[in-house]
């Protein structure tokens, strides 16, 4: 009886299924999911349909996943290591290039970084560790997830809980840390910098924390990596002079830096040290292949450059205009996301649907990626988007939210 009332406290699958899965049937049935397609051009797709569609689902906010150079430094990559990887644990052996990658991104973000396969194996290696009180002098902190923290944290919970208390905290409610704050001597916040369905985190409060509790903060700034900030330090890096050894930042390299793979930010060597042995997921018999590093070698001398400020410049034009024509939630915010409530997941997927038969390929976001009866329309802006596609991309949004009757 015990192990039962114990069960689906971080989760539950079979709940989450009978709720949502008719709700993906109809999308995929509607042709807005398992799409397969191939570049037609720059952002400009063509499905297994035969449908051309301009790309508003996409997270490279900069466009740099076209770009030439990233692409050349892909076959660089691949001609300078003579193999695409080195197959065992990185922390035995790794290629040489990988270590001078690793190096400049330590540069380029003034910390000492660490590269994944992806975001979610850079959160699936450390948040256990963080649980266990390894970076933190051996005591255990209490874990405070924010409520809508990015699902690649969010499923760790059980993980962390088998070592630390695990505590889910309403969304960017600094009274509440707080309160966990003077409970308890040593907390970590995990949470987002700049989240998925738009908004950002109370940095200035979460820093208040910090200076007055000693708060150990986890944040994910994967939306705003490269896309803001100067040289792409996004939304988190900027706001601290120095990285300590009580914040952790991770990003995806995959979406505006225009590589691969993922990034995590440490506050000294003897944290990625303890990733490396202890890392589980993200350091694995699986490490950068040698094109995503040359493709991200390229991407680091393209923020050192003059073009990714002008980049970041056309995205905010871009973003300016499509808030001129269509207001949203994440009107006038400094991310690239944009939301229009739908309420229910059939609304959401039928204006999905319709914009995808006049060419544009958007997500219909519903339980379990937003709250129930909190769907939505997910569009995200790039800097390559011509003006003309975001007017006939909104003229065809506008007549669909009034004949909805959707009033936001």
């Amino acid at each position: 009886m015990e192990n039962a009332q114990q069960k689906n406290k971080f989760s539950n699958y079979k709940k989450t299924i009978s709720i949502s899965d008719n709700d993906w049937q109809l999308a995929k049935t509607g042709r807005i999911c398992e799409l397969n397609v191939t570049v037609k051009n720059r952002n400009y797709l063509t499905d297994q349909f035969g449908r051309e569609l301009h790309h508003f689902c996409t997270t490279s906010y900069l466009g740099l996943d076209y770009h030439p150079d990233i692409l050349k430094g892909a076959i660089e990559g691949l001609t300078a290591a003579k193999t695409l990887r080195i197959a065992n644990s990185k922390n035995r052996c790794k290629l040489e290039i990988l270590e001078r990658y690793e190096k400049e991104l330590s540069s380029l973000f003034n910390s000492t970084c660490l590269s994944t396969l992806s975001c979610s194996a850079a959160s699936s290696g450390i948040l256990p560790l963080l649980a266990s009180g390894a970076l933190t002098r051996h005591c255990p902190p209490t874990m405070v997830f924010d409520k809508n923290a990015h699902y690649s944290m969010n499923h760790l919970k059980a993980s962390c809980a088998d070592e630390a208390e695990v505590i889910t905290a309403p969304h960017n409610d600094i009274s509440f840390i707080e309160d966990i704050c003077k409970k308890h001597s040593n907390v970590a916040y995990i949470a987002d910098g700049t989240y998925s369905m738009g908004g950002e985190a109370d940095i200035d409060g979460l820093l208040h924390l910090k200076s007055s509790y000693g708060l150990f903060l986890y944040l994910d700034d994967s939306h705003a990596l490269s896309a803001f900030g100067e040289q792409g330090n996004g939304f988190i890096r900027p706001r601290l002079q120095a990285l300590d050894d009580r914040t952790i930042i991770v990003a995806s390299l995959g979406k505006s830096f225009g590589a691969s793979g993922g990034l995590i930010m440490f506050g000294n060597e003897k944290q990625k040290s303890l990733m490396y042995r202890y890392g589980g997921p993200s350091n694995w018999s699986q490490s950068l292949n040698s094109a995503a590093i040359g493709a991200g070698l390229a991407s680091i001398e393209i923020h050192r450059s003059a073009e990714l400020p002008a980049l970041q410049k056309k995205l905010l034009s871009n973003l300016q205009l499509f808030d001129s024509l269509i207001h949203t939630q994440q009107h006038n915010t400094h991310t690239a996301i944009r939301l229009v409530n739908c309420g229910s997941a059939e609304t959401a997927n039928a204006l999905s649907i319709k914009l995808a038969d006049n060419g544009f390929f958007t997500s219909a976001v519903f339980f379990p990626v937003v709250p129930r009866g909190k769907a939505a329309i997910r569009i995200t802006l790039r800097a390559d988007m011509t003006r003309e596609t975001i007017y006939s991309f909104c003229s065809a949004l506008l007549a669909l939210i009034e004949e909805n009757k959707i009033t936001g």
